[in-house]
C-alpha cells in the first residue's frame, strides 16, 4: 500500500478512520483507499450520506454566524476532523476579526492537517485530544492561550457524540463542559438518529453495522435522547429539529427553491442551546 507523503508518520493507513471517511463524504482528498471502501460501503445500505452530511456542514456554519450575530466569537470545536472550506475559523474570521477557535479531534491525521491549515495563525489553534476526557481538553495550554473561559465559548460538538457509546457516558462529559463555561455560551450539536432517514431502520442498520466492524460503533438516538445533551441549556429557536429546518432569526435563510430537496438532508438533528 503505497503512502501518501502527507500522512503523518505513525499512521496505520490500513485501519479506517471515521474523520477521513467524513474528508471522503465530502469530497476532500485526505483520505485512504481503506477509508474510502469503508465509505462504500456504508453507502450501499444508506445512499444519502454524503448529503447527511453536507446538511450537516452547512448548519454548523450558519450556527457559527448565529454565534457571532450574538456575541460570541470564542469557538472550542471537539470533533473537528480534518479541515476542509469554509471551517469554523474561516466562517467566524469573515463575521468577526476578533474570533478565536481551538479545534479538538483524536486522529492524528486530522490534527497534522489542522495545524498545516493554521500555521502562522495566532488567532486559531489544534490540540489532539478526546471528548471523553475533558480536563484534558480544558486544562490544554491551547485552550489557556486562546479562550477566556470567563466570557462565553461556542462549544461545537458536531456530528461526534453519535461516536460515544453509551458506556463512554456522553451525557457526562457535555456535563463537565458546560459546568467549566460562563452564562451566555452556547451549545452547537448536531447527532444521527434513525429519525428522519428516508429508508426502513432495518436497511439503515446495516450502515452502523459497518461503523462497528471498523471498530467506530455509531450510536443512534432518539430525538429525546439528542435532546438530553441541552441539560442546563435553553435550546434557542427554532429547537432540536432537522439540521436543514435550522433557521434562527437574524440569519439568512435559504431562498425559496435553496432548501435541499434531497430527503437524507432532513435526517439526524441540530440545535444550539444557550447557557443561562
Amino acid at each position: 500500500m503505497e503512502r501518501p507523503a502527507w500522512a503523518p508518520p505513525g499512521i496505520d493507513i490500513s485501519v479506517p478512520s471515521v474523520s477521513r471517511i467524513y474528508d471522503y463524504y465530502l469530497g476532500g482528498s485526505h483520505n485512504f483507499e481503506v477509508d474510502r471502501q469503508a465509505a462504500r460501503r456504508a453507502m450501499e445500505f444508506t445512499p444519502g450520506l454524503p448529503k447527511i452530511m453536507q446538511a450537516n456542514r452547512a448548519f454548523m456554519r450558519r450556527a457559527v454566524r448565529y454565534a457571532v450575530d450574538r456575541g460570541v466569537t470564542q469557538f472550542l470545536d471537539i470533533g473537528s476532523g480534518i479541515p476542509t472550506f469554509g471551517n469554523v475559523h474561516e466562517v467566524a474570521r469573515k463575521a468577526s476579526e476578533e474570533a478565536r477557535v481551538v479545534y479538538v479531534d483524536h486522529d492524528p491525521v486530522a490534527v497534522a492537517h489542522s495545524k498545516a491549515v493554521l500555521a502562522g495563525d495566532d488567532s486559531a489553534g489544534v490540540i489532539a485530544a478526546d471528548l471523553r476526557k475533558p480536563q484534558d481538553i480544558l486544562g490544554s495550554s491551547e485552550v489557556a492561550r486562546l479562550l477566556d473561559l470567563e466570557r462565553p465559548v461556542a462549544l461545537l460538538l458536531v456530528a461526534v457524540l453519535h461516536f460515544l457509546e453509551d458506556s463512554d457516558d456522553p451525557y457526562a462529559a457535555v456535563a463537565e463542559l458546560r459546568d467549566a463555561l460562563p452564562s451566555g455560551s452556547l451549545l452547537v450539536l448536531t447527532h444521527a438518529s434513525y429519525e428522519g432517514l428516508p429508508l426502513p431502520e432495518e436497511t439503515a442498520s446495516g450502515m452502523v453495522d459497518v461503523y462497528r466492524d471498523i471498530r467506530s460503533p455509531l450510536v443512534m438516538r432518539s430525538r429525546e435522547q439528542v435532546a438530553r445533551f441541552f441539560d442546563g441549556f435553553e435550546l434557542v429557536d427554532p429547537g432540536l429539529v432537522s439540521m436543514p429546518d435550522w433557521q434562527p432569526d437574524g440569519i439568512a435563510a435559504p431562498q425559496d427553491g435553496e432548501m435541499p430537496e434531497d430527503p437524507y438532508a432532513y435526517a439526524g438533528f441540530g440545535g444550539v442551546g444557550r447557557k443561562a
